[in-house]
């Protein structure tokens, strides 16, 4: 048993949340879920990013004040991740006082150590990515993400010395290989840094939106460098109570490849320069397409897909909360882009969900209930589903471990496959009530057991109800997984029950 601090980027309250942050948000929590099933202390966090120019602007839009706006905005995606069975620790925003606190506590030791220093700002700047851009950087002067034309810019500026950390990063990135991931991600970094680091702009007099700087009252901190510090703020820095000392060692930032830059590169030299160390770990994830074109709010408000039809709590209302959660978690390995269709989640529901986990379910408790006595019968201990379900074991908890949920769900359906195959060869409704039946049926219900404690992360509540049907007291998930993925444990307490399906059959237009 150990530590585990999960975060997800703090989303930003110019519009309403979408299935793009439902992505990270539901990856980050099923890990989250996995630690907790190994019985780590885990702390997952999320939140909202209530700061900055695009805030102001939308709030302006829609005839609201900043903070009216965000305090609207925040809650819906509150309301989303309820909706998504999100199982977050701590909820941040960024217009809090405990952040505000630290922030300046934060910035203000970089300031103290000499590495923040006044000058003027003239470049191009997306107000979307809140971010500055050169010319060689820009496509023919627009954004590289968001395709807009960018602003030119100029104005009088704080600005960290990023150049000074240039060759600290390298050294840091050779040091602790596995600081970014994956492997392709943290090339990226690396190159980036090695190309080269130049200062960068942290304050903003052209906008109150914002933390004052405390030794400048005339700036607000830029949003980007005060979001990133809402990491630290959760775990109490700026108190003397030990939490940042306690956490940050085991910190694990889940975040989408736009904004590796910043997590990668300006934030840990940022900790550097306030005298503490990076993060971790950084894993970088893959955006979700449509049409090979990334998911966005700016895609929806440019005349592409909207997003009332692609929002989480949509989603969930059509498919079911768990059906969505797994096929995010299952579609695409958390490190590629993978296309987001409506109709590959219904092919995941009706296939993966439908055809093999709940038929599974279904047959063996029809046949226990009608042939067994209502009692689920022992597993044997010489099975040709233990060597089956051992592997499922450790491919599941070698997926989660490596930040890869796709694989670690692939091991866990293994096991579906190679049960439901047991039960085609035996064909156990053919067979009469007797000892070899049981022998059968024995073997099945042990590996629904587990497959119901490995899929936990994924489908907390189907995995509970699975659970409840087979007979078993409790949930999948109150003994730790050391104690309980052992072959063998079944001990049904209960009648076993057939029920209504888990997943009726949806059909796919077209």
């Amino acid at each position: 048993m150990g530590r585990f601090y999960i975060t997800t980027p703090i989303y930003y309250t110019n519009d309403a949340p979408h299935v793009g942050s439902a992505y990270s948000t539901v990856n980050a929590d099923a890990l989250a879920r996995w630690h907790r099933l190994l019985g780590d202390d885990t702390k997952f966090l999320t939140g909202t990013d209530e700061h900055g120019q695009k805030v102001s602007d939308a709030a302006r839009k829609n005839g609201a004040e900043p903070q009216e706006w965000v305090a609207q905005t925040s809650l819906r995606f509150r309301e989303a991740w309820d909706a998504l069975n999100i199982s977050y620790d701590d909820f941040i925003r960024t217009t809090e006082p405990r952040h505000h606190q630290s922030v300046q506590k934060f910035l203000g030791a970089i300031y103290d150590n000499g590495f923040i220093y006044k000058d003027v700002y003239q470049g191009l700047y997306c107000v979307s990515c809140e971010d500055y851009y050169t010319l060689e950087a820009s496509n023919d002067g627009r954004c590289p993400i968001h395709g807009s034309v960018l602003t030119e810019m100029q104005e009088e500026n704080w600005f960290f010395r990023l150049s000074a950390f240039e060759d600290r990063l390298l050294e840091y990135y050779d040091q602790h290989p596995s600081f970014v991931t994956p492997e392709t991600k943290r090339n990226e970094a690396y190159s980036f840094i090695k190309g080269g680091l130049k200062d960068i702009s942290i304050t903003r007099t052209s906008i109150s939106w914002g933390v004052k700087v405390p030794w400048d009252d005339q700036h607000v901190f830029y949003v980007w460098y005060d979001a990133l510090i809402n990491y630290l703020t959760a775990i109490g820095y700026g108190r003397d109570d030990g939490e940042v000392e306690a956490w940050w060692p085991y910190s694990n930032h889940l975040i989408g490849k736009e904004i590796i830059r910043f997590h990668c590169v300006w934030w840990p030299a940022m900790c550097m320069a306030a005298g503490l160390e990076p993060p971790a770990h950084v894993h970088v994830h893959g955006w979700l397409l449509i049409g090979g074109q990334k998911l966005s709010k700016t895609m929806a408000a440019e005349g592409g897909v909207k997003l009332t039809d692609i929002a989480p709590v949509s989603l969930t209302n059509e498919f079911g909360v768990d059906p969505v959660r797994y096929y995010l978690l299952r579609e695409t390995s958390l490190g590629n882009d993978g296309e987001f269709s409506l109709e590959g989640i219904a092919h995941r529901y009706n296939t993966d969900l439908a055809n093999n986990l709940g038929n599974l379910v279904s047959r063996v408790c029809t046949v226990v209930a009608t042939k067994c006595g209502g009692r689920g019968p022992l597993a044997s201990n010489d099975s040709v589903l233990r060597s089956v379900a051992e592997g499922a074991v450790r491919g599941a908890t070698e997926g989660w471990e490596k930040f890869n949920p796709q694989s670690a769900l692939e091991a866990t359906w293994s096991l579906i496959g190679a049960t439901n195959a047991y039960l085609e060869e035996h064909a156990p409704w053919k067979m009469e009530s007797g000892v070899e039946l049981d022998a059968v049926m024995g073997d099945a219900l042990e590996a629904i057991r587990l497959v119901a404690i490995l899929a936990s992360p994924a489908m907390p509540a189907v995995c509970d109800e699975i659970w409840r049907r087979i007979g078993l007291a409790g949930t999948p998930t109150e003994s730790v997984l050391s104690v309980s993925s052992s072959w063998g444990q079944y001990r049904g307490v209960g009648a076993i029950e057939k029920g209504a399906p888990l997943f009726p059959r949806i059909k796919i237009d077209g």
